[in-house]
């Protein structure tokens, strides 16, 4: 079975750095284990301080401001990454393509938004390039605008049904308006729901390491429900911590048609290697919702859940721009 040609089924990689993008990536595409790229605040500033790659171009910066700087590097790695995937979008407009986000100081900000994906995507120029938004209230806006724009749109940090819900009717609208081939993904997060409550779900003598699947399956039911082949689901946050589950585990779990698995590089290795690669059996949504009302009958608080994931997510980039730009003046 293929993946990709049965289901559109596709994985892309959760990791940009210079020197991996200027070698390994480009031989993870030609064995079409990888159709894409994303990249995010803090994938950047680990990339940026941990890979001497762009120490020569940051000193020839410093006349600049710290945005500036960080802008010109992920601006250079993007590019890179664009170019070495531009046969694949060429081939196929569902993937080939790299993601770059917004400042994350402008999550509540949707003109401030609007404006800088506008730019972002003029200044890369190319076409295979995806701008990511946040599912804010503001992103909503900042996302239907963006589209109509044509301007392709990975709308980030999504945890709730009801925000995948409001992304997908988002990006359909947007998608619509434009009258253009533009594309859009809905990045639902997954391991963080199992890393919250399975201690919690252990003691009371529940099933573990469920909720983040059951609840990624929801929301692709939701964006499913929009009907619009442009838009699809994509499962973020794949990577699994400590030993207790198989390294590839929210791959083999979330394979299903018309979606996007971006995971690190180390699970999408061992996938590869040991996972599982059919179709998943898809719970139903009635399954999915049955299961969420089994952990509220025992006193889960699912919707605070969903608004802490979601605050620490937007707090963790706010942090880790504010220190990525910090590190970049000398």
């Amino acid at each position: 079975m293929s993946l990709k040609k049965d289901i559109n089924y596709s994985i892309w990689c959760d990791f940009v750095e210079r020197s991996f993008l200027e070698e390994d990536f480009k031989k993870l595409i030609d064995k079409q284990i990888i159709y894409g790229a994303t990249s995010n605040p803090s994938i950047f500033a680990q990339s940026i301080a941990k890979s001497s790659a762009y120490t020569q171009q940051i000193s020839m910066l410093q006349n600049n401001e710290a945005k500036k700087i960080y802008e010109e590097l992920a601006i250079t790695d993007i590019k890179t990454a664009a170019d070495n995937l531009k046969s694949l979008y060429d081939n196929d407009t569902d993937d080939g393509f790299i993601s770059i986000e917004v400042d994350p100081t402008l999550c509540d900000d949707m003109m401030g938004t609007i404006e800088e994906g506008a730019r972002l995507y003029s200044q890369i120029n190319y076409d295979n390039v995806m701008i990511k938004v946040p599912a804010t209230s503001a992103g909503y806006g900042a996302m239907r605008e963006l589209t109509s724009m044509g301007i392709n749109i990975n709308a980030t940090l999504i945890f709730s049904p009801t925000q995948a819900k409001e992304c997908a009717k988002a990006l359909d609208e947007g998608i619509k308006k434009s009258g253009k081939n533009t594309k859009g993904v809905v990045s639902v997060f997954v391991s963080r729901f199992d890393r919250a409550l399975d201690s919690k779900l252990t003691l009371m003598g529940l099933k573990t390491s469920k909720l983040g699947i059951i609840n990624a399956t929801k929301c692709y039911h939701e964006v499913n429900s929009i009907k619009n082949k442009n838009i699809r689901t994509l499962f973020a946050s794949t990577g699994v911590k400590g030993d207790d589950l198989p390294k590839s585990y929210y791959i083999d779990n979330l394979i299903y048609p018309n979606s996007v698995n971006t995971a690190p590089l180390d699970t999408i290795k061992i996938y590869q290697e040991k996972g599982i690669k059919q179709l998943s059996k898809i719970p139903t949504l009635q399954e999915c919702d049955e299961y969420i009302n089994i952990l509220k009958n025992k006193n889960i608080d699912i919707d605070a859940l969903y608004n802490k994931l979601l605050k620490d997510g937007l707090d963790a980039f706010k942090v880790s721009f504010k220190e990525l730009l910090n590190s970049l003046k000398n």
